[in-house]
């Protein structure tokens, strides 16, 4: 077999942060150079390793360990005389992605403890005090952080990514796995913002500056507690015998690579439990995992079949987010399903959302880096398109108008397509399950769409469905509707959407913000320079949010303050203050947001 261009093995970021950091100071403003085009020339050979050939004497191999990715130095090689203190193998090692802690194996066994072990780890007091490992950790991250936000984009390049992934390590090794994957979602962010990838958002990447100097500042300045250090590991405990009924699936696509499925399930007492299947694969295996089979406890079903039947199992293990893991222990028989009508989907259905969404807020504000919010049911009547997203209201008195925006935006996933086929039918009645977009206003990410009952313009789904339809897997088709001409006369589309964030002048602060994120320091002072304070804040004040706009000018005037040595010769700023300046204006940007976005509920 002849070699074949392949993409670049995940590297660990302690071994590019060293990498980067035997570099020569001359060698680290060639870096961004070098990095580019490597990943064009990386070349698979038989053997699973990759080389990138520079030129004509130098040859970097990166050859992966078993769980494919380079976890050690001497994973990756070049053949140069300067090796291993190189540009080649530095360049070659930056231009790979970040790996990361693999997912739980299928089944969501898990992959790096055991339930016994994390049981005992589980009954261990919290530490009333963060140890002087931790604050060090936390001290050398906050200004890793604050000089990467103060480059911004423009500048983050390969040399102030490689800053924050050593400062990343040693936080792991400190015991913050918090504040360490904050840090890698900051690089991972400037990666693609840099590389500009069609998935990058500059609203993702300031609120991953946000989150991580959120967290590092505290942690600095001396607060502790398991919601600040995060937790290392999904910990499985025992959960003695369960009974569980599927609700739906949901593909599962992550920018590392990872793809596979999740099918969420339910106990008769209300509990959301789930089974996860998430492998190296990318796309093809978020596709294929959806009729992959089940690997827990023995039990003889597929992930589209779990969905819409249920499991009694014996022995269980499930982690602190409900997942259901396939330890050696666990005996699984598989159950007949339940539609949503009959418990316990039904009790999902049987209160305003306004209520769910509201218990999702208070356990964000108790753990912001818990799991994705629960989900929810609600009926429905399709109101029609508005642009990328499909308008509906909820079936009861004052309720305010939703959007049903995609759960992934892949075109390959069947969310996108069925929603614009159920946007085509106005009128029509429909059961939605899904989890609630807590950063948009009055925004539902649907998992599953059902007829209502007793309705006669309302969804037609084959028997062998059990009246639901899974919208990242299921397609939609014309026999799946009623005639249009049996429908109801539409609510009227309304011509401009609502939206309370983008009504709200909190945008200037937004852009400001985001100004920095893309710019650094250097932009929010020149934005600062080219407008009148009245102008840029006068909006705000009037709009009663005088604290955001106070915020906003203050971080606007310690971006352009230029202090002076004891010579009255121009010194470079300090990045810990300007840091401080912009953490204030977001943190209160993002609880204003969050009443915006709460009260949209409610109608």
């Amino acid at each position: 077999m002849s070699p074949q261009h392949a993409p670049l093995p995940p590297v660990a970021p302690e071994v590019l942060a060293e990498a980067v950091e035997n570099l020569t100071a001359r060698l680290r403003k060639k870096l961004d150079a070098a990095t580019e085009s490597c990943a064009a020339h990386a070349v698979r050979a038989e053997d699973g390793s990759v080389t990138i050939r520079f030129g004509e004497d130098a040859v970097v191999t990166l050859s992966p360990g078993p769980q494919g990715a380079v976890t050690g130095a001497e994973q990756a090689v070049c053949s140069c005389l300067l090796a291993p203190r190189c540009l080649h193998r530095a360049a070659a090692l930056g231009a790979a992605p970040l790996a990361d802690a693999a997912p739980a194996a299928a089944g969501g066994e898990p992959a790096t403890a055991k339930p016994a072990e994390t049981a005992e780890q589980a009954e261990q007091p919290a530490p009333a005090a963060p140890t002087e490992a931790q604050l060090g950790a936390a001290a050398a991250l906050w200004q890793a952080a604050a000089e990467a936000l103060a480059a911004g984009v423009t500048a983050g390049g390969a040399v102030v990514q490689a800053e924050l992934l050593r400062a990343a390590h040693t936080a792991r090794l400190a015991g913050l796995p918090r504040a360490e994957a904050a840090a890698l979602r900051v690089v991972r962010g400037l990666r693609a913002a840099r590389d500009r990838r069609a998935a990058h958002r500059l609203g993702d990447l300031t609120a991953a500056f946000r989150e991580l100097l959120h967290t590092a500042g505290l942690l600095a300045a001396g607060s502790a507690g398991p919601a600040l250090t995060g937790t290392a590991r999904r910990a499985y405990a025992p959960g003695g015998s369960l009974q569980v009924y599927g609700l739906c699936r949901e593909p599962v696509l992550s920018a590392t690579g990872y793809g596979g499925v999740v099918t969420h399930l339910l106990a008769p007492d209300g509990t959301p439990y789930s089974v996860s299947d998430v492998r190296p694969g990318g796309l093809a295996r978020a596709r294929g995992a959806g009729s992959a089979s089940v690997a827990l406890g023995g039990a003889t079903l597929d992930h589209a079949g779990l969905a819409r039947g249920g499991l009694r199992i014996v022995g269980a293990t499930v982690s602190a987010e409900g997942r259901l893991g396939a330890g050696r222990e666990v005996r699984a028989t598989p159950l007949r399903g339940t539609p949503w009508t009959g418990e316990p989907a039904a009790a999902l259905f049987a209160r305003p959302a306004a209520e769910a969404v509201a218990e999702c807020f208070a356990r964000r504000q108790a753990d912001p880096e818990g799991a994705e919010p629960a989900l929810l049911g609600c009926e429905v009547t399709v109101v029609g398109a508005a642009g990328e997203h499909l308008l509906a209201r909820e079936a009861r008195p004052g309720a305010p108008l939703l959007r049903l925006r995609p759960a992934h935006p892949h075109p390959e996933l069947a969310h996108t397509e069925n929603l614009r086929r159920l946007a085509s039918y106005p009128g029509l009645r429909l059961r939605v399950l899904g989890r609630p977009d807590l950063d948009r206003a009055a925004t539902l990410r649907p998992l599953a769409v059902g007829p209502v009952p007793g309705a006669d313009y309302t969804l037609r789904l084959p028997e062998e469905w059990l009246d639901r339809a899974d919208l990242g897997y299921d397609r939609l088709q014309g026999a799946h509707f009623p005639p249009r001409q049996t429908g109801p006369a539409p609510e009227e589309t309304p011509a401009a959407d609502p939206d309370p964030l983008a009504d709200s002048p909190l945008w200037r602060v937004r852009r400001l913000l985001e100004t920095g994120v893309a710019g650094g320091r250097r932009a929010v002072a020149e934005a600062a320079r080219g407008t009148e304070p009245l102008a840029a804040y006068g909006p705000l004040r009037r709009a009663g949010l005088t604290s955001a706009a106070e915020l906003a000018a203050a971080l606007a005037a310690e971006a352009d303050r230029r202090p002076r040595d004891a010579f009255g010769r121009l010194a470079d700023p300090s990045a810990d203050a300007y840091a401080w300046a912009w953490l204030a204006s977001a943190t209160h940007l993002a609880a204003a947001e969050r009443s915006l976005v709460a009260a949209s509920w409610a109608g």
